[in-house]
């Protein structure tokens, strides 16, 4: 039986993160030392597993089992989903969630006769025989650290589902450069990872988990405002205001250029010379000069409801919440970016009826757009040998509050 989900404006959620949406659970693994500057997070499934669907627009994807997810694929729940850095690599990373979920005897059952006593053959404590369903996506974000070779493995996916597994509430809102939002650029602006929620007449909550990784700025060039703000919930970003017009130019010339990499320091020069020079504020990768050949990029989104959808209405709303990044993003969807939206519902909610399904997906692509803007203000600016890269807040301080 469909349930009406009632009109009005939504609010935000009492967390206004993924995890408002209830039974979910959000952990994160980074490294920033070492070369690294990459991370891993994992979206955990309520017991029982989430319903899922996904849709990718970007034209240089990098994804695992997404065709499981398809309306028409047998299998209905997932376990968990992985966004993470790393590139191709990073693949490995949702290896470790499927092993790490495994060895808690989470997956989907396949039955007994397949090592019915659940014996490790290395000696191992006994498991059921299950297989993780584990889709996940990755972001390009290799040598941001300084070294090529400094990505996630196997053990951030294993230490990622960890920390979501003993994290507590506050915990499981971080934001900025957490988990696959370490090592992230938006238009050469440090890029993160940003969360909002809604909720819809009391009675349903959408909530959305970007990381900003794109090739398209997120900067209205005439104003230097992000273009997501307009979109902002009261409470989401409380000190944004337009930057004063000293910022606005700034930010203006970085748009101007359509070029993510603006200033690169020389190989002679270093980072520290070039974090004392007047281009302090100037960001790009260090020791090239070929802009366009280190353009890679990806945004990834978990877009989460608890009312009840079936699998191709989970399609549906990671489709919709696409337009939440076309609000935020100019241009998207490129050649150089593999744009990935999961949609995942916990089914633990109503079933909505048509008007309150349209609500649901409509509200989807706000809260994309809040959580993106959300990710660039909790950004903080980075310089490690792999490069220089200022957050919008160290760009322009009179637009969140330091006139």
């Amino acid at each position: 039986m469909t349930a009406t989900v009632p009109a009005g404006p939504p609010v935000a959620g009492p967390r206004n993160a993924l995890t408002d949406v209830a039974g979910l659970r959000v952990g994160h693994h980074e490294r920033s030392d070492g070369g690294y500057l990459t991370g891993t997070t994992v979206v955990l499934a309520p017991p029982g597993g989430m319903v899922a669907g996904v849709d990718v627009r970007g034209g240089a994807p990098g994804t695992r089992e997404t065709d499981l997810l398809h309306p028409t694929a047998s299998l209905q729940r997932v376990h968990a989903v992985t966004l993470t850095g790393g590139s191709a690599f990073g693949l490995a990373a949702a290896g470790g969630v499927a092993l790490a979920l495994e060895e808690r005897g989470v997956g989907f059952d396949v039955g007994p006769g397949l090592d019915a006593a659940g014996a490790d053959p290395a000696g191992g404590p006994a498991v059921p025989p299950v297989v993780p369903i584990v889709p996940a996506a990755v972001l390009f974000d290799l040598g941001r650290g300084g070294v090529f070779r400094a990505r996630p493995d196997e053990a951030f996916g294993r230490a990622a589902v960890e920390d979501a597994l003993r994290a507590d509430a506050d915990r499981m809102t971080r934001s900025g450069l957490v988990g696959a939002g370490t090592g992230a650029l938006t238009c050469g602006i440090k890029g993160g990872l940003g969360m909002a929620s809604a909720v819809l007449g009391g009675t349903v909550t959408v909530a959305a988990m970007v990381v900003a990784n794109a090739v398209g700025s997120p900067l209205d060039p005439r104003t230097g405002e992000l273009l997501g703000a307009r979109w902002l919930l009261p409470g989401d970003a409380p000190d944004l205001r337009s930057p004063d017009p000293d910022d606005a130019r700034t930010l203006a010339e970085l748009v101007a250029t359509r070029d993510p990499f603006l200033t690169v320091p020389s190989r002679s020069q270093g980072i520290e010379e070039a974090e004392e020079s007047d281009d302090a504020v100037s960001v790009g990768p260090a020791g090239t000069s070929d802009g366009a050949t280190s353009i890679r990029a990806t945004t990834l989104v978990v877009v989460a409801t608890d009312a009840t959808l079936s699998k191709s209405q989970c399609t549906k709303l990671a489709g919709t919440a696409h337009d939440g990044l076309a609000r935020a993003l100019n241009p998207v969807h490129t050649a150089y970016d593999g744009d990935t939206v999961f949609g995942v519902s916990t089914a633990q909610g109503p079933v909505p009826d048509e008007i309150g399904l349209h609500r649901i997906l409509t509200v989807s692509a706000d809260v994309v757009t809040r959580a993106l803007v959300r990710a660039l203000l909790a950004a903080r600016s980075v310089a490690t040998p792999g490069g220089n890269w200022s957050s919008y807040s160290d760009l322009a301080p009179s637009a969140v509050g330091s006139r």
